[in-house]
């Protein structure tokens, strides 16, 4: 933390200020319930209850209480709203420090950053805050619209806000620079209240819907920023290549000794699905054949694609599960680019992209080509972050990160016969970073192709889609 004479001077008048509304907080705070069920509504979509929570300019602690944490630890360099907090909420804990020199000890599932304006120095806070992250702990900024400025001032002014004095009015361009500064990535931002106050209706319909449309989402009074902590040093974690299979005999040998090296600790996964062509014996003639390559043959239940890999991930033993197709049009030999995606931290849910570098021939049909571009720009929209191909079979995540992908799992509404989708909605809600990994596209040379019924399949694709839109971005 800088410490010069204009900035303490600064600090002090801010603790002054703080100190001075104390006796006011809880009475505006039930003044505007809606406004507080509004910003609670969308906190509770990022924090997940009893988690770890550390909670900067934490005020009386009310936000934090209300968040439900398993350990709850609130920061605030107001000695009289520490104590108010203290005195409510004695089962939480509160600490009367300055922000940017927080002295916390542990580390936390989530950090939430709250009146970033309050801030001096936000760059001296977030250098201080490593201490308390671990590799998935996300940092949570809520703070002010710029756009909002002028309205701010004149609810104040007619006493329909706390006078607080905003000292500074950060953009999020503002917050993804201070993040990237202090070695952070923005992971994604939202903007949320058009309406800071209860209108029957109207405010109901233009705080869930309007304001998540394009234009006027950027008229939103809060913006909210998730980030994390970019991983300090290369990992090098074991790895499982799960390979769904049903009638893929002729493609099982190919599989087997195309695929690389990852790891020193690495398994290969067959998920035979009732096949009738003999997949099965090809599968274990080739795990006698390669005994150092560790195969294992996992019989699935035959229902479908998705829970073919469902079994294969409930049966893996190490650190990254990676699917590959058994058909091989995402060429095996690219399996090093997703691994050192992953072990880089470059992201946390790495997605094949097939629709950047040309096509192999027939390996796509125009339809299908056409259908997916549609649900990339859709599923872009839902989830606020860049996703060029939503069903190439190539994709890549820790298993620890699965576990709460598997808790999502069946929520949407519709069935998921690949699996796709159930696995980028569950990465996005549980605000893993995604990436897109351009892969070439090769044609099918043995079998056929299990996408078949293109209609009715884009059509459970879309109910799956207005599920999500409703349940991550309408929430």
């Amino acid at each position: 933390m800088i410490k010069h004479p204009h900035l303490e001077e600064l600090r002090n008048n801010i603790a002054k200020k703080n100190d001075d509304i104390t006796p006011k907080r809880i009475k505006w705070i039930k003044r505007n319930p809606y406004y507080y069920r509004q910003l609670l509504k969308t906190l509770k979509f990022v924090v997940v209850e009893n988690s770890r929570v550390l909670n900067l300019r934490c005020s009386i602690g009310y936000i934090l209480n209300e968040l439900r944490p398993s350990k709850g630890v609130g920061v605030d360099s107001s000695a009289e709203q520490i104590e108010e907090a203290r005195r409510k909420y004695p089962e939480l804990e509160f600490h009367a420090q300055n922000a940017e020199q927080v002295g916390v000890e542990g580390e936390f599932d989530h950090i939430i950053i709250s009146s970033t304006e309050d801030i001096v120095d936000i760059k001296a806070s977030l250098d201080q805050l490593k201490q308390n992250c671990h590799s998935r702990t996300r940092i949570v900024f809520t703070y002010y619209n710029y756009a909002w400025h002028s309205l701010v001032r004149l609810a104040e002014r007619l006493k329909l806000k706390l006078p607080q004095k905003v000292h500074n009015w950060v953009s999020p361009n503002d917050i993804d620079n201070l993040l990237h500064l202090s070695g952070y990535e923005a992971i994604y931002h939202k903007k949320f209240i058009l309406i800071p106050f209860n209108i029957p209706v109207l405010s109901y319909f233009m705080n869930r819907f309007v304001a998540r449309l394009p234009i006027f989402r950027h008229l939103c009074m809060m913006n909210i920023t998730v980030a994390r902590l970019l991983p300090a040093q290369e990992l090098n974690p074991s790895v499982s290549i799960v390979i769904p299979c049903r009638n893929e005999a002729g493609n099982i040998q190919a599989a087997v000794e195309r695929i690389p090296q990852l790891a020193a600790d690495q398994e290969i996964i067959f998920g035979d699905d009732k096949s009738t062509d003999g997949t099965p014996d090809v599968v274990l003639e080739m795990a006698e054949k390669y005994p150092e390559k560790n195969i294992r043959l996992v019989n699935s239940p035959g229902i479908n694609k998705a829970q073919n890999v469902w079994t294969c991930f409930d049966a893996a033993e190490k650190d990254v599960l990676m699917i590959l197709d058994a058909d091989l049009t995402v060429i095996p030999e690219e399996l090093p680019y997703f691994y050192e995606a992953i072990s880089k931290g470059y992201g946390e849910f790495i997605n094949g992209s097939r629709l950047l570098y040309p096509m192999h021939d027939e390996a796509m049909r125009f339809f299908n080509v056409m259908g997916n571009k549609f649900f990339s720009m859709f599923f872009s929209y839902i989830l606020d972050t860049k996703i060029k191909d939503t069903l190439c079979g190539t994709k890549v995540l820790y298993r620890s990160d699965f576990k709460k992908v598997k808790a999502l799992r069946d929520s949407w509404g519709v069935t998921d016969r690949w699996g796709d989708y159930e696995l980028i909605f569950g990465a996005a809600k549980t605000h893993l970073k995604l990436i897109d990994l351009p892969v070439h596209y090769m044609e099918r040379t043995y079998g056929e192709t299990k996408m078949t019924g293109r209609i009715k399949n884009g059509l459970v694709m879309l109910r799956m889609s207005i599920a999500a839109l409703l349940k991550i971005k309408f929430y």
